[in-house]
């Protein structure tokens, strides 16, 4: 009997005890894939932005929109996809979510203009956007919320690695062949998941379809989709008081702020996104904790590439190789760190990450301009070690005390913030490390610039630093015990 079969009279079987079998396994491999298609994409395009201002003649904002139109895309659907999931099933949407990602792709590969490109990196993003919210709902409920934690450290591989071999990639097939391989490479991987999919994914068993929220997605999807345009424009206006910034994202916070009392209305039965799931104590602070870390990762993690390639002269492909050993840390990790959380909780293994991470971190403090790699490889691989047992932890404990009927609600509703907290994250390290560069570089001394890019990037590094130790705060509240299994008769936050 699959989850989505459970009856109030068949509560889910404990199975804290055992591995994740074969069944869980070759569904994992389905999800995996479609999170390595749509986050290795985001990575792997951002290497081939100096090559799109050559062959279309464009300045580095005009292709700046080919990041930007895809993001916000990828905002706008994720709010709608808790809902879809249950109206239409979770294997017809996974199945959709390939096929615009993997016709994206290929229509990407073919575009002959700036303007085409751009439009065909939103209809990639319209499929990437419910990927990963629907991998993380199918991979729970298939597994259970006993080991949740096993499932969410699978489905960390492509969220951890991604943007540490998508530059590798990109740089490799840029160099190799040309800009639309970076797209085409997604049409035959697209064809693979969607044929895995087809044949691994349980059949799906709808219940009678809920209303659709319209007042809902007319507040919620612009309002994050303007808010974020506005947020990734600081760092090229430079400051957050530039009209181009501050308008569309205030205008972005009073269609989310108005959202927020529609959401809690009684009368509003299946709103967009269920805020009422913040009366699950686990799961607000979760989302707090992801929220810091989010910030404070994914930003920093915008400086490692740019200071190998700005201070120290490394290529896209030798900076990606470079960053390998966080990925080869957090995959040492990841996998204990699931295991643990499921049998004693994820505060102290969270708790454990995060204090790792600040000790990798701070190692960046005493960057230099001419800091060894071997001093530079360590503080990445004990970064690796503490991400492995940071993010995924986080995104279990929220989803391991949801029921059936709240999981695909719960987990768009983590990835709207982690999309959010990330995007406010690059945008906060952008602007700190350009105005750094500004304050530090004294032109009249040029035997000494590549110094004071040195120093510039450290005390970047320290804010980043200060915010991921402020994580352990959090983490310090979540719960550090074995999670019991949801009750399915109780619908969390109603």
């Amino acid at each position: 009997m699959t989850t989505s079969q459970r009856t109030e009279s068949s509560p889910p079987e404990d199975k804290s005890g055992a591995g994740l079998d074969r069944g869980v396994l070759l569904v994992a491999g389905v999800i995996v894939l479609g999170g390595i298609m749509s986050i290795l994409d985001i990575t792997v395009v951002s290497v081939g932005l100096q090559t799109f201002q050559k062959e279309f003649s464009a300045t580095s904002a005009q292709v700046a929109w080919t990041m930007t139109g895809y993001t916000l895309a990828l905002a706008s659907v994720i709010p709608l996809t808790g809902w879809a999931a249950d109206r239409f099933g979770t294997k017809r949407l996974y199945l959709l979510a390939i096929v615009l990602f993997a016709a994206g792709s290929a229509l990407c590969a073919a575009a002959t203009s700036l303007e085409m490109l751009v439009a065909f990196r939103v209809l990639q993003g319209l499929g990437g956007g419910m990927l990963m919210p629907l991998g993380m709902t199918i991979l729970t409920r298939a597994a259970g919320p006993e080991r949740v934690g096993r499932v969410m450290a699978v489905l960390g591989i492509p969220m951890l690695l991604g943007p540490i071999f998508g530059p590798i990639l990109g740089g490799w097939l840029i160099d190799s062949a040309s800009w639309h391989w970076i797209f085409l490479i997604n049409v035959p991987v697209g064809a693979i998941a969607l044929i895995y999919a087809a044949k691994v994914l349980p059949k799906d068993h709808v219940q009678p379809s809920e209303t659709f929220d319209w007042l809902g997605m007319v507040m919620l999807s612009p309002g994050l989709a303007t808010f974020l345009y506005g947020v990734s424009t600081i760092p090229e206006s430079g400051t957050v008081w530039d009209a181009e910034v501050l308008v569309p994202a205030v205008i972005g916070l009073v269609l989310i702020a108005a959202f927020v009392p529609w959401a809690l209305n009684r009368r509003n039965i299946h709103p967009l996104v269920d805020l009422r799931l913040f009366l699950n104590r686990d799961m607000s602070i979760s989302v707090i904790a992801m929220s810091l870390f989010a910030v404070a990762f994914f930003g920093a993690s915008l400086l490692f590439p740019l200071y190998f390639q700005q201070v120290r002269g490394e290529s896209a492909l030798d900076s990606g190789l470079l960053l390998a050993p966080q990925g080869i840390g957090a995959m040492i990790t990841m996998p204990i760190a699931g295991m643990l959380a499921d049998k004693i909780g994820p505060g102290k293994i969270v708790m454990t990450g995060i204090a790792v991470i600040t000790v990798g971190m701070g190692m960046f403090t005493q960057l230099t301009a001419d800091t060894s790699y071997t001093y530079i490889i360590a503080a990445l691989f004990v970064m690796g070690l503490g991400m492995g047992a940071s993010m995924m932890p986080i995104m279990a404990s929220a989803l391991a005390t949801l029921n059936d009927q709240n999981v695909a609600r719960g987990s768009t509703l983590m990835n709207i913030v982690q999309q959010v907290a990330a995007s406010i994250g690059t945008a906060l390290f952008s602007v700190l490390l350009t105005n750094g560069l500004k304050n530090n570089i004294d032109p009249t001394d040029p035997g000494a610039i590549k110094d004071q890019m040195g120093d510039a990037y450290a005390a970047v590094f320290l804010v980043a630093t200060i915010l991921i130790a402020v994580c352990l705060i959090p983490a310090a509240l979540l719960p550090r015990k074995k999670v019991k299994a949801a009750d399915p008769t109780v619908l969390v936050g109603h």
